[in-house]
């Protein structure tokens, strides 16, 4: 993370039948899906699950089929300024995310939620509207 001012971080688009998850961001204010930095040893994808994971705190799934070797496809890749001096380049996976409501821990975003798809799209970061547009229809409008 402080190595290079272009950080490569790994994002979940968490969907399921009751819509999309989104969350607001504690620090930028923004509607987003869970994402963040890569920790040492770690590849993108698995950032995207631990990320989804933690700040859902749901047992999220890969949505999907996985390659011979258990990777997921890049379902987006989005490029944007990640604050503080430095560019994200954010990797970004479909993720199941089930039913249940989302029980994020206290020190994650409490403002999280599922959202229909047209409010996700709506509400959502321009940065996100794109691939949310892009999978709506195929998740059920």
């Amino acid at each position: 993370q402080e190595a290079d001012p272009v950080h490569v971080t790994g994002s979940g688009i968490v969907v399921g039948s009751r819509g999309v998850i989104l969350l607001k961001h504690k620090r930028l204010g923004i509607w987003l899906q869970p994402g963040g930095h890569i920790d040492p040893d770690e590849t993108p994808w698995d950032a995207a699950l631990r990320e989804s994971r933690e700040e859902t705190g749901l047992d999220v799934a890969f949505a999907g089929p996985l390659d011979g070797d258990g990777v997921p496809d890049v379902i987006h890749v989005d490029v944007h300024d990640g604050g503080r001096g430095h560019t994200h380049l954010d990797l970004r996976y479909l993720i199941d995310g089930g039913t249940a409501d989302p029980a994020p821990p206290d020190d994650e975003s409490q403002e999280i939620d599922w959202f229909g798809w047209h409010d996700a799209i709506d509400l959502a970061d321009p940065g996100l509207r794109g691939i949310l547009l892009a999978l709506g229809p195929r998740q059920g409008g």
